[in-house]
């Protein structure tokens, strides 16, 4: 068996996702997410920011802010020159005469040391559980050269704290807070007092609720606090420092009978939740621990053959085709199809839902799937499983390992 072995459990994941509206006919969002890994993966680096404005202007002036925040962040550079930087670099709206984006900013390292900073963004709620936790915010000012380009007295405030498992922050652009004012039901707008209520509830409900899933009841929330048609645009983040969910994917016959029963062996002893993928695959593992394959669904789900079942295995599903299939959900945006019956989506939910993918891969030929033209190393199962696992690292920053046998 070939590959790295995939590291110790570290004790902590770092899980960030966000959701997002926009404003009500706007082809595009004034309100930009960006997170990303440092080169050594031991930071998160995720910035939020709203452009002045809506549409194509706001999210030029959005997209250069978080872009310029992340790279500035990994270069060390202190907040205040950074935020110096990026308010007297961007471009100047011709109509307004400002050049303006509010922008949090989170850092976050593996040993859960946290540094926050936010301009002009509603302030970042930190929860323990469903409780707020204060953090201590040192307020720094804004040296803007040309006076008449942003608001005046700007202020930039940088907090750290240390974070523990299970903490969550959770940071969004005004289009949360002010969401429904001037109605009769929020005259004030949804404020943050709303949202608070909303997330701790949320957490109260389902304790290990995900971030993707906070971060879109929290904008779903203020959407309907607004009557469901977005005054501007709705964006919220939300990063959770959690245990890891392992997942393991078992795709392809070993290059050699007699490593069946090692093949087995792995997928018995692995920790976490587990997708086998391919009919020999499942059979050799049947065979090996003495399971039973329970006969496949009726019907193909979604163009794809039927799922089948097998004791200790959370999806049983063909190989090749149905890992395609969920390569292209993925490079989709892998969130439209969540929870549908095909297995495609559901081998991309257990693969979003999860912070360390290990695959182990089969390296024995399947002459349905092969090219007589192809070289070796570009057998297709094994480019399918790299293509994933390459959409996981860099879209979704998951950890994948890659095994072969």
């Amino acid at each position: 068996m070939t590959g790295p072995e995939p590291p110790r459990n570290c004790g902590v994941f770092i899980e960030i996702d966000y959701f997002q509206k926009k404003k009500k006919g706007e082809a595009a969002a004034g309100d930009v997410f960006l997170a990303q890994k440092s080169q050594s993966g031991n930071r998160i680096i995720a910035a939020l920011s709203d452009g002045l404005g809506s549409g194509v202007k706001a999210n030029v002036l959005a997209s250069l802010t978080v872009a310029m925040l992340s790279k500035f962040a990994l270069m060390d550079i202190p907040p205040e020159r950074a935020a110096g930087l990026i308010v007297n670099s961007l471009p100047v709206c011709r109509d307004r005469g400002l050049a303006y984006a509010a922008f949090t900013l989170v850092d976050a390292r593996q040993d859960m040391r946290t540094r926050i900073i936010e301009y002009d963004n509603p302030p970042l709620l930190i929860l323990r559980g469903s409780d707020p936790v204060r953090a201590a915010k040192e307020p720094l000012p804004i040296e803007r050269k040309q006076k008449n380009t942003g608001p005046q007295n700007e202020t930039l405030f940088l907090s750290s704290f240390q974070a523990q498992a299970g903490d969550r922050l959770v940071f969004f652009s005004d289009g949360v807070t002010q969401a429904g004012l001037g109605s009769p039901a929020a005259p004030g707008g949804w404020g943050m007092a709303g949202v608070q209520s909303h997330a701790a509830a949320a957490l109260r409900e389902d304790p290990l609720i995900s971030a993707s899933a906070l971060a879109r009841s929290i904008v779903l929330a203020a959407e309907r606090a607004g009557a469901d048609e977005p005054k501007d645009d709705i964006s919220c983040a939300v990063m959770y420092f959690r245990k890891p969910r392992n997942l393991l994917v078992v795709t392809g016959p070993p290059f050699r009978p007699e490593s069946d029963r090692e093949f087995a062996r792995f997928f018995a002893e692995f920790t976490g939740r587990k997708i086998i993928s391919g009919g020999t695959s499942a059979l050799i593992i049947s065979r090996e621990l003495g399971k039973t394959i329970a006969g496949g669904e009726a019907g193909r789900a979604g163009g794809l053959p039927p799922a089948s079942k097998m004791d200790g295995a959370d999806l049983v599903c063909e190989g090749v085709i149905t890992l395609g299939a969920a390569a292209e959900e993925l490079a989709q945006g892998g969130a439209a199809e969540r929870g549908a019956a095909n297995p495609a989506s559901r081998m991309a939910a257990l693969l979003l839902d999860s912070d360390s993918i290990t695959f182990l891969v089969g390296t024995k030929i399947n002459q349905a799937h092969q090219d007589p033209n192809m070289p070796v190393e570009l057998e297709i199962r094994r480019n399918v499983v790299k293509k994933i696992a390459s959409l996981l690292e860099e879209k979704y920053l998951k950890a994948t390992h890659i095994r072969y046998i």
